[in-house]
Parts: structure tokens; C-alpha cells; sequence
């Protein structure tokens, strides 16, 4: 019996290794899977983002997303801030380092990916 087809390829799974090594070895902390995930997603996804909403987002439990914005928080990378309209929600809200951190993100995915001067140089080795 033959596998089904694999929608993600060996080359996307190559790019993320690529890219979370990149991430290991630059200076600065560390972020784990479900950081980076919480941080993705407040930047990737526009609107207002609250502890409740994002649990729900990614099907994890609210101390979880709270736990990860607290690092997040610690490296200037997000930030919370009571919600005006409802004093009982907390908005997160970017900030300048995690917007830079973003672009840094998107240039070592780049790289790792081919498109730049550390991956054209892998892919001609």
C-alpha cells in the first residue's frame, strides 16, 4: 500500500531546521516553539490580540499564552497593555525590537532559502 502524498516537502522542512538553527546561533535569547508561535502570530496577524484570543487561536490554554508572552515581554518583543474599552481584556501590542526582529526573520529565511548571499552560496556548493 502506497503512502499518501506528503503536502509538506522535505525542502520546507529543511527550510525551517535552516532557519531555527540561524536563530540558535545569532546572539540574543533563545525563543522556544510556542513563543515564537504566540510572537508570530501577534505580528503576522493584524487586529487586536488578547491572552483569551490567542489561546483560542492556537488551541492552547491561557496561562500557556501567558507564560509566553511574559518572555516576550522580558525581550521587548511584545508588550501588554490594559485593553481601554474593557479594563478586564489585556491587548497585545508589537514593539520597535519585534518589528527589527521580525525583518531579521524574514532576512534569515531568505538566506536559508536561497535567495540570499549565505544560501546562493549553499545551493552552488
Amino acid at each position: 500500500m502506497a503512502s499518501p502524498p506528503n503536502p509538506v516537502s522535505d525542502a520546507q522542512v529543511g527550510l525551517l531546521r535552516d532557519t531555527v538553527v540561524a536563530l540558535v546561533r545569532r546572539d540574543g535569547a533563545d525563543l522556544s516553539a510556542r513563543q515564537l508561535g504566540v510572537f508570530l502570530t501577534c505580528y503576522l496577524n493584524d487586529g487586536g490580540h488578547t491572552v483569551r484570543g490567542l489561546a483560542a487561536e492556537l488551541n492552547v490554554s491561557k496561562p500557556a499564552i501567558t507564560r509566553a508572552l511574559d518572555r516576550l515581554g522580558e525581550l521587548d518583543l511584545a508588550r501588554r497593555k490594559v485593553d481601554p474599552l474593557d479594563r478586564r481584556s489585556v491587548l497585545v501590542q508589537r514593539t520597535t525590537k519585534g518589528s527589527a526582529f521580525l525583518r531579521d526573520l524574514r532576512n534569515i529565511m531568505t538566506e536559508a532559502s536561497g535567495g540570499g548571499k549565505k544560501g546562493s552560496k549553499k545551493a552552488a556548493a
